[in-house]
């Protein structure tokens, strides 16, 4: 069993949706954890964590809390991707965008989305050219 206390950036880390979704500024949630740890950032800049994740990552770093930045995007409850079939195109272009890999299928085939590995992030939505994207509620 290993007993190494987390590092400061791990913590962090842990504490971000892992949405990957990049609108805190930074390529995803490592990084921005890495930014903050370093104090190049501040706790108010993922809108998938809300208000409560701010105050999580708030009381790890020892700053004050700050509710999220609203400019960077609206919080939502947790949803996945979800591809009509009979509408796409097989154009790769979603699973071009998809920084979790959670879209499968092949160039001209129909494709869709593992929802187990979706984060929601809405990064494959602007790409599809046939507007073939819904988002769900996550189960």
């Amino acid at each position: 069993m290993n007993d190494t206390p987390l590092s400061l950036v791990e913590r962090l880390d842990r504490l971000l949706p892992q949405t990957q979704c990049g609108q805190c500024g930074y390529d995803g949630c490592r990084p921005y954890a890495e930014a903050m740890a370093r104090g190049e950032a501040g706790v108010e800049r993922c809108p998938p964590g809300g208000d409560a994740g701010a105050r999580a990552l708030a009381n790890v770093l020892g700053v004050p809390a700050t509710p999220f930045d609203r400019s960077r995007g609206e919080h939502k409850p947790a949803q996945v991707a979800f591809v009509i079939e009979a509408d796409c195109i097989g154009c790769t272009k979603c699973i071009q965008a998809c920084p979790v890999d959670a879209i499968v299928g092949g160039a001209k085939y129909m494709h869709t989305v593992i929802a187990d590995l979706c984060t929601g992030c809405e990064l494959c939505i602007p790409p599809c050219p046939v507007d073939c994207i819904d988002l769900v509620r996550a189960p």
